[in-house]
C-alpha cells in the first residue's frame, strides 16, 4: 500500500511531550514498525481499534468547496497522543496507523492548467477512493475496527465499500451531516460519496442526522421521496429550532432504521457550529451533542467504523489546537462506547 505513511520515532518526538508523573497516551499505544504483511500484522494484533488519517482535500475542492481538510490528521494526531494514558482512554487497545499520503497527486496538480482543473480533482478522487477502500477492507477483514481522521466526506465511499467488501454485504450508514451528500453522479467529489455507495450495491439502508432545510435541493428532497425505504433524514430545525422531536427520540429513531446490520459512523464537522470547516455554519449542534451522537451509536455492536471529516485548519494555531481536542474527544468516545457495548 504505497500511499500509506506510518508513524516515525522522528515524528513521536517532534509532537509528543512527557511530563513527570504522568504517562501520556502515545507511550501505550501501539505503533507498527514496518508495512510487511500488513493484514498479518493487523490480525495477530490483540488491539481493537486501527487508527488512521486521510491527508486530503481534493475532494472539498472537486466539490467546489473550501480547502483546509489536508492537514487536520496532523493536529487530531499530536492532540490524541498526548491525551493522559488511563483506564478511560486504555490506549493499549490502540493502533495508530499512520496516514494516507497523496503528495504525488499535487505535485501534479501544481503542473496542471486552470480549465480542465475540475475534471483532474474529480479523476483523482477516484484514486483516493482506490486507496482508503483498500485500506479500510484489510483492517476489517482483520477483524479490527478502523477509524478514519481528515479528509473531505468524499471518503465516506471508501469507508462504505472497503466495510462491505470485506463482510461480503451492504451495509447501513449514519451520517452527521448539514447536507445529504446525495449529489449526482457527476464525477466524484466530497458531495456524493453516498450517492455511488448506493449506486455501486455497498450502501443498504442511509440516514441523514441534522440536515439543514435551507440547503437540500428540491431534486435531492424527490430522489429521498422515491427511496424512502432506503433512506430517511431529520433535519436540525425540526430538532433544535422548531422542537417537534427531542435529540434523544431523533437519535432512537435512526437507530431503529440502520442498526439492524453492520453501519458505519459518519461525522461531519460542518453539522458543527462555528467548527472550522470546508463549509463552517454559524447555526449547528454543539460539541457535546456530537459526542453523545458518537457514544450513542458507538456502543451498538453493529458499528462497523467511525469516520471524521471535513474539519479544516486555519493560521491560527489556538483554533488548531482547539480543533485538535474536538478530534480526540470524538475518537475516545466512539473507543470507550465500544468498550461498554
Amino acid at each position: 500500500m504505497n500511499n500509506l505513511q506510518i508513524i516515525s520515532s522522528e515524528i513521536l518526538n517532534r509532537i509528543t511531550t512527557k511530563r513527570v508523573g504522568e504517562t501520556k497516551f502515545f507511550e501505550h499505544a501501539r505503533f507498527l514498525s514496518n508495512l510487511s504483511d500488513l493484514s498479518s500484522q493487523l490480525s495477530d494484533s490483540e488491539v481493537k481499534f486501527v487508527v488512521f488519517g486521510i491527508r486530503e482535500d481534493i475532494g472539498v475542492l472537486a466539490n467546489h468547496g473550501q480547502p483546509g481538510t489536508k492537514d487536520t490528521w496532523d493536529i487530531a494526531l499530536k492532540s490524541l497522543l498526548n491525551l493522559q494514558s488511563n483506564q478511560f482512554t486504555n490506549p493499549s487497545n490502540v493502533l495508530i496507523l499512520g496516514h494516507l499520503d497523496f503528495t504525488e497527486l499535487y505535485d501534479a496538480l501544481a503542473t496542471v492548467a486552470s480549465d480542465p482543473l475540475l475534471d483532474i480533482y474529480r479523476t483523482y478522487v477516484d484514486k483516493i477512493d482506490q486507496c482508503v477502500s483498500q485500506l479500510v477492507c484489510t483492517i476489517v477483514k482483520a477483524g479490527k475496527t478502523p477509524i478514519l481522521v481528515g479528509g473531505g466526506h468524499n471518503n465516506a465511499y471508501g469507508a462504505i465499500k472497503g466495510s462491505a467488501l470485506a463482510l461480503d454485504s451492504k451495509i447501513n450508514a449514519i451520517n452527521f451531516d448539514a447536507h445529504t451528500d446525495l449529489r449526482a453522479l457527476e464525477g466524484r467529489h466530497s458531495g456524493n460519496g453516498f450517492s455511488y455507495a448506493i449506486e455501486e450495491g455497498f450502501l443498504d439502508r442511509y440516514f441523514i442526522f441534522g440536515v439543514h432545510e435551507t440547503y437540500i435541493s428540491k431534486e435531492i428532497l424527490n430522489y429521498i421521496e422515491g427511496s424512502k425505504s432506503k433512506i430517511e433524514f431529520n433535519t436540525f430545525e425540526d430538532v433544535i429550532v422548531r422542537k417537534k422531536i427531542s435529540f434523544k427520540k431523533s437519535t432512537k429513531k435512526a437507530m431503529a432504521f440502520i442498526s439492524d446490520s453492520k453501519f458505519g459512523i459518519e461525522i461531519d464537522c460542518d453539522a458543527l457550529q462555528n467548527i472550522p470547516s470546508s463549509a463552517q455554519t454559524p447555526s449547528g449542534y454543539s460539541v457535546n451533542q456530537s459526542r453523545r451522537f458518537v457514544h450513542y451509536f458507538g456502543s451498538h455492536p453493529n458499528a462497523t467504523y467511525l469516520h471524521i471529516c471535513e474539519a479544516a485548519t486555519s493560521e491560527n494555531l489556538q483554533t488548531n489546537a482547539q480543533t485538535g481536542k474536538l478530534l480526540s474527544y470524538l475518537m475516545t468516545d466512539f473507543m470507550n462506547a465500544q468498550k461498554d457495548s
